[in-house]
């Protein structure tokens, strides 16, 4: 009896900030992987989920939003869209239905592409019928990718679709990681970005941009994971803010960190949150690459 065919590929998940790239990553993986906001450019680095099947094993990679750069830090996050790139068997180009014609900056990354490109109009559950017909219009004559699909990444419409389109694309090839692999990522990337993310939520203006959070110590007991964590910030100024009027702020942080890491790791957990200033960190190389931004 002949051996059943397995498939498995990278696929690459690009586009402009903000058009849900996140949001369909974490839907397509099954679990809550990159942190989710409604501000621009949350993520930060390349994270890969992977998801698995008796015979297919899919390796998706969630990618900053393209950007034109404007400091080491930019620089850094738009080298890991390039190799994202780079690796891809099918690159999943984002867009949404409010795209407002500024997409050349993407389109002339993919313009060298030689893998299919499946152009995903996003967030089709906020327009009409008669909209979503001009954005495809739009989006044949502008770039001619291999298919156009209408997605809804928060609602899962238009999923399974894509998935059996992916299916088609994917070559045949053995897994590329163990079948019980989630991400190429390590536990304390995701303790950061929870962290991360919780600042996002939490501070306006540009606070959140100016933070990092590296993590200092992660030892894990029988019941109890105990996690001791830095938040970077660029002013002493900000400190303050990060940390509140008596704690308040920074207290809050570690609370909602701290409960979805409990339910992350299924496991009770202790969080020790610091603040520390390190000036213009995202101009400096040698903090960057400490912070993990070299590849």
């Amino acid at each position: 009896m002949a051996e059943t065919s397995h498939k498995a590929g990278f696929v690459s998940i690009v586009g402009k900030p903000n058009v849900g790239k996140s949001t369909l990553m974490n839907a397509l993986v099954g679990e809550k992987l990159s942190i989710i906001t409604s501000k621009a450019q949350t993520t930060r680095h390349r994270i890969m989920g992977i998801l698995n099947g008796d015979d297919f094993q899919i390796v998706y990679s969630d990618t900053p939003g393209i950007i034109k750069p404007q400091y080491a830090l930019h620089e850094s996050m738009m080298s890991f869209v390039r190799t994202s790139l780079e690796d891809a068997d099918v690159i999943l180009f984002v867009t949404d239905i409010y795209e407002k014609h500024d997409e050349d900056d993407v389109i002339k990354r993919l313009q060298h592409a030689e893998v299919p490109i499946l152009l995903l109009v996003n967030k089709i559950d906020q327009t009409t019928e008669e909209e979503l017909h001009e954005k495809v219009a739009y989006w044949e004559e502008k770039m001619q990718p291999t298919e156009i699909l209408p997605i809804s990444a928060l609602h899962g419409f238009g999923l399974e679709h894509l998935f059996s389109r992916l299916l088609h694309y994917l070559p045949e090839h053995p897994p590329y990681f163990p079948k019980d692999e989630l991400t190429d990522k390590p536990e304390r990337f995701f303790v950061s970005e929870m962290i991360r993310e919780k600042i996002f939520l939490n501070y306006k203006k540009e606070i959140p941009y100016s933070c990092e959070v590296v993590v200092e110590e992660f030892k894990e007991e029988e019941d109890i994971i105990r996690i001791r964590a830095e938040i970077s910030v660029e002013r002493r100024s900000q400190k303050g803010i990060v940390i509140g009027n008596k704690g308040e702020a920074l207290k809050k942080v570690g609370t909602q960190a701290r409960i979805d890491m409990e339910t992350f790791f299924q496991k009770k957990i202790f969080l020790d949150l610091y603040v520390r200033v390190n000036e213009n960190w995202r101009t400096d190389q040698k903090l960057l690459r400490r912070f993990g931004y070299s590849e």
